[in-house]
C-alpha cells in the first residue's frame, strides 16, 4: 500500500530546497587557512564577506565561485571585533539577494548554507532567540537553533524565500553559533571596503560600574540604578582634554543612560568620532553636563 504525499508538506521542501539553490548562486569557498576552506558570500559586486577568524593568511587568498572556478582575492579589511573579513575579487557573479532582519522574528525557520570546499551544505531550525549584541558596532543578534557545520562560518542565514538575513558565525559565541543582522554586515562593510578598518571611538578612562544611592536618585530624580566611575584617564586622552575626572560618576551620554562599559561602546561608534559628545556625570554630589570631542582609538 502506498502512503499518500503529503502535499504540504511536500511543497514547503520543495520551497526550501529552491531557496538553497537561488542563495547558494552567490556562496564562495575561502581558501585562506591550512586547513578546511570556509565559507563566504558575495554581499556586493566584487565584495565577499567572509568570516574573519578563518582568515588565516592575508596574502595568497582564493575564492572557489558555485560554478566551481577558482579566482584570487584581497584583503580589503577586516574586522575581529564583529568576525567580519571583506574580500575583494574581479568577478561579475551577482551578488547575494539582501533581506532585512527586522522581519525576522522569533520562530521563524532559517537555515545555514555553507561552502567550505566547493561542497555545498544547508542546515536548518528555527530561530530561538533575537537579543541585543554586545556593544560596538553589535547591536543586535540572531540565535538560529541549527548546527553549525565545520566550514559554515561566514556562511548566509537565510530565510525561507532565500534572502540572506544574517550572517553565521561560531567565534562569537560560547553558547552556539549567532547570526550577525544585515544591517550590521552593511555597516562593517561600509567601512572595510572603503577605510580598511573600523573607526572606533574612545575616551582614554577606565571604569568600573558602581550602584547609585537612592538618596542620590531622589534628589537629583534619576531613574537608573547605577552609572560608571571613572578609575584612570589616559594623559592627553580626549576625557582629559574635555575634563572628565577621576571619581567622576558618568550617568548618560548624548541622553542615553549608561550602567556597563558595553554601553559606553555602543555609543562610541565610528559616526561619533571627531564630534563632540554630552556626557552627564556625578561630581561631588551634583550632576553636570560636560562635553567631550571623542577620538578615534589607536
Amino acid at each position: 500500500m502506498t502512503t499518500p504525499t503529503n502535499p504540504t508538506l511536500s511543497n514547503f521542501s520543495d520551497a526550501l530546497a529552491g531557496a538553497v539553490e537561488t542563495a547558494a548562486k552567490a556562496l564562495v569557498s575561502v581558501n585562506a587557512r591550512t586547513r578546511l576552506p570556509s565559507t563566504g558570500v558575495i554581499w556586493r559586486a566584487g565584495l565577499v564577506v567572509a568570516a574573519d577568524h578563518t582568515i588565516e593568511r592575508e596574502d595568497d587568498i582564493t575564492v572557489t565561485l558555485a560554478d566551481g572556478t577558482t579566482i584570487p582575492a584581497t584583503l580589503a579589511g577586516r574586522d575581529p571585533s564583529t568576525d567580519i573579513a571583506v574580500l575583494k575579487i574581479d568577478n561579475q557573479t551577482p551578488p547575494a539577494t539582501i533581506g532585512d532582519t527586522n522581519n525576522v522574528k522569533v520562530g521563524h525557520y532559517v537555515l545555514a548554507l555553507g561552502f567550505a570546499g566547493g561542497t555545498l551544505g544547508a542546515s536548518g531550525g528555527v530561530v530561538s532567540a533575537v537579543g541585543s549584541g554586545r556593544g560596538g558596532q553589535i547591536e543586535r543578534i540572531l540565535r538560529p537553533d541549527l548546527t553549525m557545520y565545520p566550514g559554515f562560518s561566514g556562511g548566509p542565514l537565510i530565510d525561507a524565500a532565500g534572502n540572506v538575513v544574517g550572517i553565521t558565525t561560531s567565534h562569537l559565541s560560547r553558547s552556539g553559533a549567532v547570526a550577525l543582522p544585515t544591517a550590521t554586515v552593511n555597516a562593517v562593510v561600509d567601512q572595510l571596503s572603503t577605510k580598511g578598518k573600523i573607526a572606533r571611538g574612545y575616551l582614554g578612562v577606565s571604569m568600573q560600574p558602581v550602584r547609585l544611592q537612592d538618596a542620590q536618585k531622589t534628589a537629583l530624580n534619576l531613574a537608573q540604578n547605577g552609572g560608571l566611575i571613572i578609575i584612570a584617564i589616559e594623559p592627553g586622552s580626549p576625557a582629559e582634554q574635555g575634563g572628565l575626572l577621576i571619581g567622576d560618576v558618568l550617568l548618560s551620554i548624548e541622553g542615553t543612560p549608561v550602567s556597563d562599559t558595553n554601553d559606553v561602546q555602543s555609543l562610541l561608534g565610528p559616526d561619533r568620532v571627531g564630534k563632540p559628545v554630552a556626557i552627564c556625570l556625578l561630581r561631588g554630589g551634583n550632576d553636570t553636563t560636560v562635553n567631550v570631542t571623542v577620538g578615534e582609538r589607536p
